[in-house]
């Protein structure tokens, strides 16, 4: 009697273990396909967690991606800023003011949302400052690195040979023809040049 008893107990406790480590795997695999979705071995999912400025967004696995090709003007004091301030002869408070415009811009179309990360073929997968280098796109199909530069947000990043500079150069001709964004007057600020 204690045997058949006993063996009760431990068909039941083992079935708890099997119904909880059920769970335990369903749940680990849900809430990571809501953060990290491995689309193959150049893209994935995720959610844009914050934009941090322009071109760098903070994604929901902790995470900093740094935007392909596009430089948008700094908002914050740094080097870049320094160097940003002697290339365009602008002073320091326009072109924080011009950043925290890109930077407000992106926000309002990428923040919260899942964006697909693809990476740039035969490219470093991050820059020195540990950021992945990528290009976004929308669940939609837009493409987030030239849909800043062709609403005028974003100058083309000439420094490095990636394979959309010239879908870029198109978008940032068509924005500075077209006066879009930055390259249009902004208020209480010189055209940005």
């Amino acid at each position: 009697m204690m045997f058949k008893l006993t063996g009760k107990i431990l068909s039941t406790i083992t079935s708890l273990i099997i119904l909880l480590g059920a769970v335990i795997y369903f749940y680990i695999n849900n809430s990571s396909s809501t953060d990290t979705k491995k689309v193959d071995n150049t893209r994935e999912i995720l959610i844009v967690k914050r934009v941090v400025d322009g071109d760098t967004f903070e994604l929901s696995n902790g995470e900093k991606v740094r935007l392909l090709g596009i430089d948008t003007p700094e908002k914050f004091e740094s080097k870049k800023l320094d160097k940003d301030v002697e290339v365009t002869k602008q002073d320091k408070k326009t072109i924080k003011k011009l950043g925290k415009l890109a930077s407000d811009y992106v926000k309002n179309f990428v923040e919260g949302k899942k964006v697909i990360l693809e990476r740039e073929p035969n490219y470093d997968d991050k820059d020195r400052y540990g950021r992945l280098l990528r290009w976004i796109y929308l669940e939609d199909g837009t493409f987030v690195n030239g849909k800043i530069v062709r609403d005028g947000y974003a100058q083309v990043y000439e420094k490095f040979p990636v394979s959309k500079l010239d879908e870029l150069r198109k978008y940032q001709k068509e924005a500075r023809e077209n006066n879009r964004g930055l390259w249009g007057p902004v208020e209480g600020l010189e055209q940005f040049k």
